[in-house]
This record gives structure tokens, C-alpha cells and sequence, in this order.
């Protein structure tokens, strides 16, 4: 692998221009961030989606454009991405024109989970049993490795619950296994779990991390449904969290936004915290940090990136998110009219079934909060 520039050497000034890989509601989040802060942003894509509306250049061709991904990079001061599919060969052709942060290693763990468990378990953090599947000869092994049931993910360009299937016992997962083509896969072992939280973690490049305030996720059909603070969870388990994060975040010498997602497991289980799977990247569970935050993720990852001191990380109300998934997006003219809610439309042209097309923030004030002692 060739050397790649990781961070920037100054604070890049106003006008600088950041480089974002990818078009998404992410990309447009970000791009209106930097632009607050007075930075240009320039899209990469290999399809124009909503972060082109909100950029002041978009570049669409290939991954596999290489003269291309140089002169986005030559045009310039630092380059990020919104997704953490965007092919490696593309991010290091133009790490040798521009710096890269988060880090290239961060992009290449978190693209196989495989490697991303092994990676987090080595480090000695807790994560669900799991076993790796590269045909099916590994197959009977990798069931008594982690036991029943167990959930069969591929190893590569799974979210939202795509690329995964929950198997019963051996022969449910040969059948599932040659259904989905007989994949890289991973077989993880079922975790009974009482909460998910994820834990929004940003680091300078001087290595110092700021937290936000944990949120407690609910997800339906295996997409994100609400995300809220303050979670119940008590102080010793949000100081674990924050350790968890800070270790992932330290390995990978990461400048940016990195979202780590926990499983909470119920009192009386030998470990209170598990990993589920890491972000290098905003996060849609950290959405609500743009309405009750004085600084929101993503201005906080464009300050990380941009060599910029951090800002605020403190909550000034309680937040509920909501994804608008599909026609749900629908409803805009009723949430609109809501006074303690805020609407946030991504300018997608097409409602489909488990698209994101938006989603709101309900807040209220910290002071009405009924939360456990801690």
C-alpha cells in the first residue's frame, strides 16, 4: 500500500475546501456544516445524490477513475468520506495528492467484519461470539463456534440490515448460506441484549476525544428508528462506553467523528458491554446532536479533519430522533407544524421502501428529564 497523507499540517483557513467521498444525506450534512464554518466542500461520487445540492463542486465518475480521483484530490486541502464502502484503491490514489482523515486503516477494518471483530477483540474488547466463513467447509465449525441461534452477515457492504439473516441451527444455515451465493460471510452468536447504545466520539489530531451524550437506539426491520438522550444507562457502564470508544479511536490514531455501537446486556451477565460494529464516519444515531447541541457531529468532524480546536460537545436539551423512512417522509406538513420539532428533509427524489428520506428531532428541556439517579 502506498503512503498516504493522514492529517492536515495547520488549521485550514476559512475558504479552504474540504474533499468528501461520497453523495449521500451524510455528504450534504457535512457539506452544510463546513459551509457555516466558511469551508468549501467538493463531492466525489460515482452518482450524483443530495450532498451535490449543498456543495460548491461535485465531481461525478467512477471510483476507478484514477487521473479523475487525482485532480479531485489536487483541488483540495483535505478529503474525507460519508460511507464506509468507498473502494480502498480510490482513497489512496488520492491520499498521495491530499490528506486523508480519518485514516485509511479506519476505512479498511471497518469494510469487513470480519476483520473489524477481530480487530476490536484484540484490543480486548467484548464482542458477540463469531466465527469466519469462507466456504462451506467452514460451515459446521463456525455453529459450534457461536453457538444457536446466530446471525449470518457477508462480510463486505452490508447495512441496514441488508446482507443478513438470522439462522436456527446448521442445516438453516447451509440453506441460507447457499441462498446469498456462498459469500466471505461471518456467523455471529446471538446476543440477548436489553438496550443498544452507541457511543459519538470525536478525536482531534492532537489525540485528544470529546464525547457527546450516549444514545439509546431503537431500530425496526433492522433500519434505525429512534435514537434518545439522555439514555438510562448509569454512570459507571457511560464511563466503560467512553473507554471502549477511546481505545478504538487511539488504535486507529483517528481524527474525525467515530461512532461506536454497544450492546447493552442485562444486570447479572458477566460483561455489562458489548461491540456491535464501528463507524468511522457521522452517524445516524447521532442526528439529534444538530438540534440539541451547541456544536453539532458534523461540524465537529469538519473541525477534527480541518486541524480546527473542537467545539462543545454538551447537550443543551433532551432529543428524540426519528428516521422518515420511505413515504413516511410523507408527513412533513404535520411535523412541520410542531413547534418543539425539527424537520430535516435530505432532497431525495424518490420514496422507496427502507430509503431515508429525512428525519426530525423532538427536544425539550433538560430540567423536565426523568432520569434514573446516577
Amino acid at each position: 500500500m502506498a503512503q498516504v497523507r493522514t492529517a492536515v499540517t495547520h488549521p485550514l483557513p476559512p475558504g479552504s475546501t474540504i474533499g468528501i467521498f461520497g453523495s449521500g444525506q451524510l455528504g450534504r450534512m457535512l457539506a452544510m456544516a463546513a459551509a457555516e464554518l466558511g469551508l468549501r466542500t467538493h463531492i466525489y461520487s460515482d452518482a450524483s445524490g443530495p450532498a451535490c445540492d449543498c456543495a460548491a463542486a461535485a465531481t461525478i465518475l467512477p471510483y476507478t477513475d484514477a487521473e479523475a480521483i487525482k485532480a479531485f484530490a489536487a483541488a483540495v486541502d483535505v478529503i474525507t468520506f460519508e460511507f464506509e464502502n468507498v473502494p480502498l484503491d480510490a482513497v489512496e490514489i488520492a491520499g498521495q495528492h491530499a490528506p486523508i482523515s480519518p485514516d485509511l486503516k479506519a476505512l479498511e477494518i471497518a469494510q469487513d467484519r470480519f476483520v473489524e471483530k477481530t480487530f476490536v477483540a484484540n484490543l480486548a474488547i467484548p464482542v458477540a461470539p463469531f466465527a469466519n466463513i469462507e466456504s462451506e467447509a467452514d460451515l459446521d465449525a463456525a455453529g459450534t463456534q457461536t453457538g444457536w441461534p446466530a446471525r449470518l452477515k457477508t462480510r463486505r457492504l452490508g447495512y441496514d440490515g441488508k446482507g443478513q439473516v438470522q439462522v436456527s441451527n446448521s442445516d438453516e444455515l447451509a440453506r441460507t448460506y447457499a441462498d446469498m451465493g456462498r459469500p466471505a460471510a461471518v456467523l455471529e452468536g446471538h446476543i440477548n441484549f436489553s438496550t443498544e447504545v452507541s457511543v459519538l466520539a470525536v478525536r482531534d489530531r492532537n489525540g485528544h476525544t470529546a464525547f457527546y451524550d450516549l444514545p439509546e437506539n431503537k431500530h425496526k426491520d433492522g433500519i434505525l428508528d429512534t435514537s434518545r438522550v439522555p439514555s438510562q444507562l448509569p454512570q459507571d457502564l457511560i464511563h466503560q462506553a467512553h473507554d471502549i470508544a477511546r481505545r478504538i479511536a487511539d488504535a486507529l490514531d483517528y481524527i474525525g467523528l467515530l461512532a461506536v455501537e454497544l450492546f447493552v446486556l442485562p444486570e447479572g451477565a458477566a460483561q455489562c458491554l458489548l461491540v456491535n460494529e464501528i463507524a468511522p464516519r457521522v452517524h445516524n444515531s447521532g442526528h439529534w446532536t444538530s438540534d440539541a447541541c451547541q456544536v453539532s457531529q458534523f461540524e465537529n468532524h469538519i473541525r477534527a479533519i480541518a486541524g480546527w480546536p473542537l467545539g462543545a460537545t454538551d447537550r443543551h436539551s433532551n432529543a428524540q430522533m426519528t428516521n422518515l423512512i420511505g413515504t413516511a417522509a410523507n408527513s412533513w406538513p404535520t411535523l412541520a407544524t410542531q413547534s418543539s420539532t425539527s424537520v430535516h428533509l435530505y432532497g431525495k427524489r424518490e420514496a422507496r421502501p427502507g430509503r431515508k428520506m429525512g428525519h426530525y428531532t423532538e427536544i425539550s428541556p433538560i430540567s423536565s428529564a426523568k432520569t434514573r439517579e446516577k
